[in-house]
């Protein structure tokens, strides 16, 4: 399997040594990118990404690929896309897809076109160990009719200063903070209500990393915590007074098309961090914890603890799991047709969600999605 990377950076940079272990024949035969981030990464473990290439034309036109893997900024990841459509080929884009309502309408439109099984996203939280027993319980009917989701995702303070470094703290570039980190958890909790959701309010800002809160009297061996993890294009050494427009902390709460709710909240500053959830169902309830490595399942009518287990995840994996699954499970989609527990169109909804948080957020209103989603559904052609 002959693979070509637009944007070898750091996540593209480990994913090429996750599936490269992953199947013996995947071979990645050359990359584009001016200033490659996750080079540095490959060359340590010995995964060869080809040769470079000037443009993402040449690299289509010369290496005779079967797969194109989209690594680049969130903002150029339309356009790699197209490119990579008009040329017939397939795709892999890690997340978000894309970065505000008029690209999104846009990349329907081209799904339209070529198809949504040409295009494979790196929503990887959905190989998951923990979701595939959420989902596994709630598909058995111990959890009955959901009600409510409380759920959340928060990062530890060597985390969140790389947001405040990296391209990511400028919303032009990533979308924003909710759309760049929260995708994954927005869309599962989307896949577990079932529908749509329908009402957004949201709330948020930054009060963490401001000039007033960096440390006063700390060492040099104090503050490197805030730059332990390294950024890339557009870095900058500046946390508490980075120029980014991103928040650092955010609350909404969903209502779907079914009634039922979601309350989530992100922070980046939590030094015991968690990422974890409570869905609440008629006849039962299921807790986990993705960074804690828990579930429990619980009768509503008996209190038994229908389920209670702990997992335990490889030195390799960043996702709890899921990043092996992930590329087994794609590698197999393209080789045998096998389906995968996530499109394209699910990355488009989550991120249309975290888009109507973030448009609540700023205009503290009440958001009715009903709109977006007939935009989009009349961009995928679906009811023509």
């Amino acid at each position: 399997m002959r693979v070509g990377i637009i944007g070898l950076g750091y996540r593209l940079g480990y994913l090429a040594r996750v599936f490269s272990a992953a199947r013996d024949d995947f071979e990645i035969v050359g990359y584009v990118d001016p200033a490659p981030a996750g080079l540095p990464y490959t060359q340590e473990h010995g995964v060869s990404v080809g040769r470079q290439y000037d443009s993402l034309e040449q690299l289509i036109d010369e290496a005779d690929l079967d797969l194109l893997m989209v690594g680049s900024p969130n903002h150029m990841h339309l356009e790699h896309i197209r490119i990579g459509l008009e040329r017939g080929m397939k795709l892999f884009a890690e997340k978000p897809v894309v970065t505000s309502l008029e690209d999104t309408m846009a990349l329907a439109e081209l799904i339209g076109q070529y198809g949504s099984d040409n295009v494979m996203v790196g929503l990887v939280l959905r190989y998951a160990p923990l979701y595939v027993d959420l989902r596994k319980a709630q598909a058995e009917g111990r959890l009955g009719d959901v009600t409510s989701i409380e759920a959340s995702e928060t990062i530890p303070p060597y985390h969140g200063a790389f947001f405040m470094r990296d391209w990511r703290r400028y919303q032009q570039y990533s979308g924003s903070f909710m759309l760049e980190k929260c995708c994954h958890d927005l869309d599962l909790y989307n896949g577990v209500m079932g529908c749509r959701p329908r009402y957004v309010a949201s709330f948020g800002g930054r009060k963490s990393f401001t000039p007033e809160n960096a440390p006063q009297d700390a060492g040099i061996n104090d503050l490197d915590v805030y730059h332990r993890k390294p950024s890339g294009w557009q870095g900058s050494d500046k946390v508490f007074d980075s120029d980014g427009d991103i928040i650092d902390f955010q609350t909404a709460i969903v209502q779907y098309e079914n009634g039922a709710a979601l309350t989530f909240h992100t922070n980046m500053n939590v030094p015991d961090d968690f990422r974890r959830f409570a869905v609440i169902g008629a006849k039962g309830m299921a807790e986990g914890d993705f960074i804690r490595n828990y579930f429990k399942v619980t009768d509503s009518r008996t209190s038994e603890r229908l389920e209670d287990k702990t997992y335990q995840t490889s030195e390799l994996s960043q996702h709890y799991g899921a990043d092996e699954q992930m590329a087994e499970d794609i590698l197999l989609h393209m080789i045998d047709g096998v389906p995968l527990p996530v499109s394209v169109t699910d990355a488009l909804e989550a991120g249309l969600l975290a888009l109507s948080m973030d448009e609540a957020m700023r205009n503290k209103s009440v958001v009715d999605m009903a709109p977006i989603w007939q935009r989009f559904d009349a961009a995928l052609g679906k009811g023509n």
